[in-house]
């Protein structure tokens, strides 16, 4: 026989709160995905999070400290870079350059591997940084206070990684490569991840991907190659940090952020054997 709505069957079916096992409750840590009662939840910036995993490093007093701290960086390289032309040609991702006298630029494929990390902090044009910080701030924020901030470091690291990986193999190796837009894809993928996750209204963080996605590949001089390998890293390493079963989740989440980076290390090497 059915049984009416809200009948104790229903109730039943309900979890328990895992700090309370006498209360029923319907919400879920964002991160670990344990059930939590209105008082054990605590709210942050992108759902409800258990008091565990507050303690472990999630929240803190400032939940922005290293979106601040990534935005410094990229300030600062900005304004060394305007002072030194050549601190500007070390700096950018570079593949390779033909040989000429009194050359200091090299590239990648002659050993410079520091270039694929430090082109993630390095931008020229006034417009370029504003917009690439404006957008870390917007997504940053909100994904450090969700994920925790040694998750959220390795989620905007490997994702910049993967651009800079993907733009050395199919660039043209003398084209010089700059920017944090890598970075930042990969944090636009993850945050469509936990939107999902959440059940949020998914069209705002679409209607702005579609847009950024028009201008990479409508707009000249923009290196496509890190906004998509940025965001595919973003979505795969989003949805492991999100979907992450809990009594694996360490292992999956970073295990997932090292294959990332295996995939980054293996393009590196075959695109240099290619170029020398």
């Amino acid at each position: 026989m059915d049984q009416p709505a809200g009948s104790p069957q229903d109730a039943q079916s309900l979890p328990s709160c895992y700090r309370h096992p006498d209360r029923e409750t319907g919400i879920r840590c964002t991160r670990c995905e344990r059930p939590i009662c209105p008082e054990c939840m605590v709210s942050a910036s992108v759902g409800f999070q258990c008091p565990d995993c507050v303690r472990g490093g999630t929240i803190t007093a400032d939940p922005r400290l290293l979106t601040k701290i990534l935005i410094g960086i990229n300030l600062a390289v900005f304004i060394a870079v305007k002072t030194s032309t050549s601190l500007l040609n070390d700096l950018v991702l570079l593949g390779s350059w033909p040989p000429a006298p009194f050359n200091p630029t090299e590239g990648v494929a002659e050993g410079e591997y520091w270039r694929l990390i430090t082109s993630m902090f390095t931008h020229e044009a006034i417009f370029h940084i504003a917009f690439n910080m404006l957008s870390l701030w917007w997504l940053g924020g909100p994904l450090e206070a969700a994920l925790g901030r040694a998750r959220y470091l390795a989620l905007y690291f490997c994702s910049g990684l993967a651009g800079s990986a993907l733009t050395y193999l199919l660039a043209a190796p003398n084209t010089a490569s700059l920017g944090a837009s890598g970075a930042i894809f990969g944090l636009f993928g993850a945050t469509a991840v936990l939107m999902r996750r959440l059940q949020y209204d998914m069209r705002p963080i679409i209607a702005l991907l579609v847009i950024n996605l028009i201008l990479t590949f409508g707009w000249s001089n923009i290196a496509w190659q890190a906004h998509i390998g940025g965001l595919v890293a973003g979505v795969i390493i989003g949805y492991a940090m999100v979907h992450a079963p809990r009594e694996r989740r360490t292992l999956v989440q970073y295990g997932t952020c090292a294959l990332v980076l295996a995939v980054v290390v293996l393009i590196t090497v075959l695109r240099t054997v290619q170029l020398t």
